[in-house]
C-alpha cells in the first residue's frame, strides 16, 4: 500500500462558486488589507516628515544615536526573507509543499533574527535612558525635542516589529499546512496571502531604514 501524502484539499470551500473565486477574492481581501496597513503606516510617515521639518535637529542629533549597523543587518535580512518567501510560494504553485516548507523555515528564521537583533537595539536605548519615558528627562539631549524623535522611533518601529511577530505565527500556520500537504497547484492561496502581508512588511521597513538610521 502507497505511504505518500495525497492533497487534503481538492475542493473549493461552500460558499464559493469555484476554485478560482475563492482565490481571487482571497486575493482581493489580502489586497484590500494591505491598502489599510499602508494607509496606517503612511500617516505615521506623514507625522515624521513633518516633525523632522519643524525640529530637524533633534532629528539629526536622535538619528546619530541609531546604530546603523544593527539597521543595515535587519535591512539584509529583511531582504533575504521575501526572496525565500517569493521563492515558497513559487514552489507552492508548482505544488512542491516540501520545498516550500524548507523556504518557509528559512524566512522565520529571518524574522526571529530580525526580531533578536531589535531586541539588543532596544535594550542599548533603555540603558542609555533613551526611552520616550518621564525618566528620559535625565538623559542630557542637545536639542530639546529628541524626546519626540524617541517616541516616533518606538512608536513605527516598534508597530514594525509587532507586524514581523503577526509574520512568524502566520508562517508557523502556513508550516502546518504544508507539512499536511494541504497545499496543492490548483490551491495556494493561504500561501499567496501571507507572501503579500511580508513582502508589505519588508517594504515598510526599506522606508524606515533610510529615514530612521541614515538620512
Amino acid at each position: 500500500m502507497s505511504t505518500a501524502k495525497v492533497d487534503r484539499r481538492v475542493d473549493h470551500s461552500h460558499h464559493f462558486t469555484s476554485m478560482e473565486q475563492e482565490h481571487e477574492s482571497g486575493k482581493q481581501g489580502t489586497w484590500l488589507f494591505m491598502a489599510t496597513e499602508v494607509m496606517m503606516f503612511g500617516a505615521l510617515f506623514v507625522a515624521y516628515f513633518m516633525y523632522r521639518g519643524k525640529y530637524h535637529d533633534s532629528w539629526v542629533e536622535g538619528g546619530a544615536l541609531l546604530d546603523w549597523r544593527m539597521g543595515a543587518a535587519n535591512t539584509l535580512v529583511l531582504l533575504l526573507s521575501s526572496f525565500t518567501m517569493a521563492l515558497a510560494v513559487r514552489d507552492t504553485q508548482l505544488g512542491n509543499n516540501k520545498a516550500a516548507f524548507k523556504k518557509i523555515v528559512i524566512t522565520t528564521l529571518c524574522a526571529v533574527f530580525f526580531l533578536v537583533v531589535k531586541y539588543f537595539e532596544y535594550t542599548a536605548k533603555f540603558h542609555h535612558g533613551l526611552f520616550p519615558s518621564p525618566e528620559m528627562w535625565h538623559y542630557e539631549a542637545q536639542t530639546s525635542h529628541l524626546r519626540l524623535f524617541m517616541v516616533v522611533y518606538f512608536i513605527m518601529t516598534g508597530l514594525h516589529g509587532i507586524h514581523i511577530l503577526i509574520g512568524i505565527g502566520l508562517m508557523i500556520w502556513l508550516m502546518k499546512r504544508l507539512k499536511n500537504n494541504e497545499f496543492s497547484k490548483d490551491y495556494y492561496t493561504a500561501v499567496e496571502g501571507v507572501g503579500l502581508y511580508w513582502h508589505i512588511v519588508d517594504v515598510i521597513w526599506i522606508y524606515l531604514f533610510p529615514l530612521m538610521y541614515l538620512i
